[in-house]
């Protein structure tokens, strides 16, 4: 099974592509973060939907997991960001992918057993879970790949 995860945003989109073939193996298909080159919101919101459609024509994921939207004070970011997360999931839903979403309490508990772990915490496992030599510099990345391992660790059909 291939498993698209995503962490969302307006203008970078983390992204990372696992195939989890059983319980004890996983293989990283890719990973990487989608930038949007546009001012305008609209603009950016077309591209979104365009670079996602790309990756998932390309990997063919069944599943897609995303990262649910959690703010604390700036509303104005997280409706543009609650914008992109839906276009994601049109554009998932619309090529037939399983969808599931998580909160960060929930990736922190599936990658690192903990829920009040820091995010350099999950970051950490994530890239030794998958075996990755160097943790990817930008933390959009670092979360899409904790977002997929969740959907590994807590799907029951992933499970066995």
């Amino acid at each position: 099974m291939i498993i698209l995860g995503i962490d969302p945003g307006t203008t970078r989109i983390g992204y990372a592509v696992i195939k989890k073939k059983d319980s004890d193996n996983l293989n990283l298909l890719t990973y990487g973060c989608l930038e949007s080159k546009n001012k305008e919101q609209k603009d950016r919101l077309r591209e979104i939907s365009d670079l996602v459609s790309g990756l998932i024509l390309k990997y063919h994921p069944e599943i897609l997991a995303i990262e649910k939207l959690f703010f604390t004070k700036n509303a104005k970011t997280a409706l543009a960001v609650a914008e992109a997360r839906g276009v994601i999931i049109n554009s998932a839903n619309s090529l037939n992918l399983n969808i599931y979403e998580f909160t960060p309490l929930e990736v922190k508990v599936a990658v690192t057993g903990y829920g009040k772990a820091e995010k350099e915490q999950v970051k950490k496992m994530a890239c030794r879970i998958l075996k990755l030599e160097k943790m990817p510099k930008i933390d959009d990345i670092s979360d899409a790949l904790a977002i997929a391992l969740t959907a590994c660790y807590t799907n029951p059909k992933l499970k066995n």
